[in-house]
């Protein structure tokens, strides 16, 4: 039985790192924010653009979880030092927010690629309509070679600026988006067995398989002034990535070019996950959803299936059951065969307009195209007699 801890003498990259085609990376507001001073790290932002540039170039899609918007924006507002009341904090965000992304884009722009600011709450990866909205904005993105920077939406969000969930954001936008690494940038290397400060004795552990009762009890509060969350929402992040398939890395984010430096073996401590983000997505659709409704497809439809095809709605005969854009919904042979199970993209009314017409309809039946399937290939989970 593999234990689920670990402490091993970092000498190299993991495997899991170079493999990854696509990464998410949480960067704190202490690493982006001068603590004296409350500016921009300029230097620093820099070689971390660096490094994303250098990911980019190498064909691997990467997304940024940006914190930083109020502790830059307490900094021009001239606020005090010390913990703000909630509208100080929100106005500092509404302010911090527009030089952060300015910062990023020309960083972007002057290494030759696009970035694109998404303002999120957790309560747009807990809400199944706007998860996919989110999700697709971003898929759509990477898929033009942007570089997405998300950011918590911090004027308006008060549990966020409250409770410090910027970690546990992070990890669902892991898995929203299927990464294959997320990478929370820190100011420590790793989980310890104790707070390394106050513990000589403490030792980092470099793999972690499951986030068990021990484990939790290592993770102590490690806030600044500046970044509220602790290693105590770190493992909340490991346990929502791992669930969803995606391995996780806590490093150090206080060196210059922290990405590179995980490709150089720095300490840090590894969060694996058992299964792909697809495996784990496709046995949360199959397992854990309650379909809402029946969709009917022809024999031609099903042969596509099994080939690992997404459902278009030509193939689909007869739908049953009331459901709305996202809901998930069974896949049944003409003879009534269950065949898998999927998120549908279109609500029930929508889809009743479309199915038996060619996706190249879809636009001018309902005005609007979202998509040119009925259930994505990504959003199915099929039952053996299907391909998966």
């Amino acid at each position: 039985m593999t234990s689920p801890a670990k402490t091993t003498a970092a000498t190299a990259a993991r495997p899991e790192w170079g493999k990854a085609k696509r990464i998410v990376v949480k960067i704190g507001s202490a690493l982006l924010a001068d603590r004296a001073t409350g500016a921009l790290k300029s230097e620093w932002l820099t070689s971390l653009v660096d490094d994303v540039a250098v990911l980019h170039e190498q064909g691997k899609d990467v997304v940024l979880v940006s914190s930083g918007a109020i502790a830059l924006g307490r900094h021009t507002l001239k606020l005090p030092k010390g913990p703000l009341e909630l509208e100080q904090s929100q106005a500092a965000a509404a302010v911090g927010q527009i030089g952060l992304a300015h910062a990023y884009q020309e960083l972007a722009r002057e290494r030759g690629f696009v970035t694109a600011q998404i303002l999120l709450t957790l309560g747009d990866t807990e809400e199944r309509r706007r998860y996919l909205n989110a999700r697709h904005t971003i898929e759509t993105l990477l898929s033009l070679g942007a570089i997405p920077v998300v950011n918590e939406n911090d004027s308006v969000a008060t549990t966020e600026i409250r409770y410090g969930d910027n970690d546990r954001l992070s990890a669902r936008v892991a898995s929203m988006v299927s990464a294959d690494c997320l990478v929370l940038l820190s100011d420590i290397d790793g989980l310890y067995t104790a707070p390394p400060g106050s513990n000589s004795k403490a030792e980092r552990l470099d793999v972690v398989t499951a986030i068990t009762p021990e484990i939790e009890a290592m993770a102590g509060d490690a806030g600044t002034e500046l970044s509220k969350g602790g290693m105590k929402t770190k493992v909340e992040a490991a346990r929502i990535a791992i669930q969803g398939g995606t391995h996780m890395v806590i490093t150090s984010g206080k060196v210059q070019h922290p990405l590179r430096a995980i490709s150089e073996g720095a300490p840090c401590t590894w969060f694996l996950a058992s299964s792909d983000p697809v495996t784990a997505k496709k046995r949360w659709i199959a397992g854990q959803l309650v379909p809402k409704g029946h969709v009917y497809v022809d024999a031609g439809a099903e042969k596509a299936l099994a080939a690992g095809k997404s459902l278009l709605p030509a193939g689909v005969s007869r739908i049953d059951g009331s459901f709305d854009r996202g809901d998930a919904v069974t896949i049944r042979a003409a003879d009534g065969r269950e065949l898998g199970r999927g998120l549908i993209a279109y609500a029930k009314d929508d889809a009743e307009r479309i199915i038996g017409k060619k996706s190249s309809e879809i636009a001018e039946i309902l005005g609007v195209s979202r998509c040119d399937e009925l259930i994505h290939r990504d959003d199915m989970a099929l039952s053996r007699q299907g391909s998966q």
